[in-house]
């Protein structure tokens, strides 16, 4: 279609749209277009040699996180290795260090910020490492939903509920509105927690963690879960529909997670005979029901160390993750295989490659700060009122 047929239709690029061309850049999303500064070649030789003598030059100045998603070849430079909230808090355990240069997405960086010292300064080593399902609800989209559920006259009986993998703004608005934030592995405490607080919850803005959680763990059906979908009007549901759920779930998922499908579980039982198949709760309903074990990334890596030698595993979760395992396990005569045969890496976590990460470590080194990621102070207040809310929970 060519623009002239578009302005005779009417049609104006969506903000994503544009985000995606890199044509427009929105500071409150997940998702950037920029990263400024030159970065060394991909095929220089000593990149891993100048990426080990600026991190050796900043000495105790600098903390490298690496969220288990990373590459090989940046997970090697990292100082402690986890799951966002793993390596959020273990930052914040090191007031020593001026610069905490974060290996993941921007989400991830910012609860970083949040939870670390006003003098410390996080660092996204490039700004276009975002994180699909945060995208998926902005605030606006959110504040719209809440004014949804006060029309609906259930507002005042609701408290959302959001998953560690959402922006410094939506963290924020579960604080204002007396919710709290959760984990893959905490989860279920989250839930127990907000219906001792209120009758429904809002859960934000992974569908399926929620969907699996009140359904696996919390023993609801699936009858008790509408989904809001935010590009409908009143999210696509009656008032009715949102005044009888229990669970009011985010029409939002991770694009990795969500490739695996049922087909994927039944082939790999088909081609290897007692294999397990461990996945994470981000994935669809359908796979977690027949998966053999379900949890959070920290979960599935203590799970295949307590594994017996000669045992199979399938594993649902990001790909370099599964590869790092496969030759972990190896010669313990564990066999560690990717559930689904079509090869997916978190495409945005792997934005974050060793030249840049070089680039950042030696521009620090330098003396110049480069991709700091602030929180904004009111922001940060209600982000760090529901976080301090997921840290009090029993």
């Amino acid at each position: 279609m060519t623009t002239a047929q578009t302005q005779e239709l009417d049609v104006q690029p969506s903000p994503l749209a544009l985000l995606l061309l890199g044509r427009e850049a929105d500071p409150r999303s997940e998702r950037g277009v920029e990263c400024p500064g030159d970065l060394p070649s991909p095929s220089d030789p000593d990149l891993v040699e100048r990426a080990r003598a600026a991190k050796e030059k900043l000495g105790d100045k600098v903390f490298v996180l690496g969220h288990h998603y990373q590459r090989d070849e940046v997970v090697q430079f990292a100082d402690v290795t986890g799951d966002s909230f793993k390596l959020a808090k273990d930052a914040a355990a090191r007031p020593q260090a001026e610069y905490i240069v974060f290996c993941g997405v921007h989400f991830m960086a910012e609860s970083a910020d949040i939870l670390t010292g006003d003098d410390q300064k996080v660092v996204l080593p490039d700004l276009a490492a975002g994180c699909s399902m945060a995208d998926m609800a902005t605030a606006e989209q959110v504040a719209e939903c809440w004014d949804v559920l006060t029309e609906a006259g259930i507002s005042d009986r609701v408290v959302p509920v959001s998953y560690m993998n959402s922006s410094a703004d939506i963290k924020a608005f579960t604080g204002r509105h007396g919710g709290t934030i959760c984990t893959s592995s905490n989860a279920k405490r989250a839930l127990d927690w907000a219906f001792e607080q209120g009758e429904q919850v809002l859960f934000l803005p992974d569908q399926h963690l929620g969907r699996n959680t009140a359904v696996r763990d919390l023993g609801m059906s699936l009858e008790d879960c509408v989904l809001y979908n935010p590009h409908k009007p009143n999210g696509g549901l009656t008032a009715q529909e949102l005044r009888d759920a229990k669970m009011i779930l985010w029409r939002g998922h991770c694009s990795v997670h969500g490739r695996f499908s049922l087909d994927s579980v039944n082939d790999v039982r088909e081609r290897i005979p007692g294999v397990n198949v461990l996945v994470h709760p981000e994935c669809r309903h359908e796979v977690v029901a027949a998966a053999d074990y379900v949890g959070s990334t920290e979960y599935i890596i203590k799970t295949l160390e307590a594994a017996p030698a000669g045992s199979k595993w399938a594993i649902g979760t990001e790909l370099n993750l599964v590869r790092r395992l496969a030759n972990r396990f190896a010669p313990e005569g564990k066999e560690v295989v990717f559930l689904d045969k079509t090869v997916c890496f978190c495409s945005t976590m792997n934005r974050i490659d060793l030249p840049h990460l070089v680039w950042a470590l030696e521009s620090l080194a330098e003396g110049n700060l480069v991709n700091r990621i602030e929180v904004d102070k009111e922001t940060e207040q209600f982000a760090k009122l529901a976080l301090e809310r997921m840290l009090a929970l029993p």
